[in-house]
């Protein structure tokens, strides 16, 4: 089965986006890179190298070095579908991040968007 076209979409390539969108509400890039930071377990600079190296969502996410444990208690629905639902792991945190994003977006306070158990 052929993979989705965002596994191979850099990073970088779509950051600007999470950026944009968050700023329009009122919210920060500081907000955004806490959001990835959080999820993925980089640091500011590992982030940062990763948007210039242009690294695809694929690699992003597969070698993050520290996957949250608390992303399993993102819920609802993003692009039509419950993440909790999503099968491909790859995928899965790519939607989580898309989630985490249209959350900060509309104003949810960070202490809520970043789970605790």
């Amino acid at each position: 089965m052929k993979k989705h076209q965002i596994y191979s979409t850099s990073v970088a390539k779509v950051y600007p986006f999470y950026v944009t969108k968050a700023e329009k509400k009122g919210r920060t890039k500081a907000e955004v890179d806490e959001i990835i930071r959080w999820l993925t377990g980089y640091t500011q600079e590992e982030l940062e190298e990763h948007l210039q190296m242009q690294t695809d969502f694929e690699t992003f996410f597969s070698e993050a070095p520290q996957p949250n444990p608390n992303r399993i208690l993102i819920k609802g629905v993003i692009c039509g579908v419950r993440v909790e639902e999503i099968e491909e792991p790859i995928m899965r945190e790519i939607r989580c991040l898309d989630k985490l994003i249209d959350e900060l977006a509309k104003g949810k306070a960070m202490e809520k968007i970043l789970r605790k158990a």
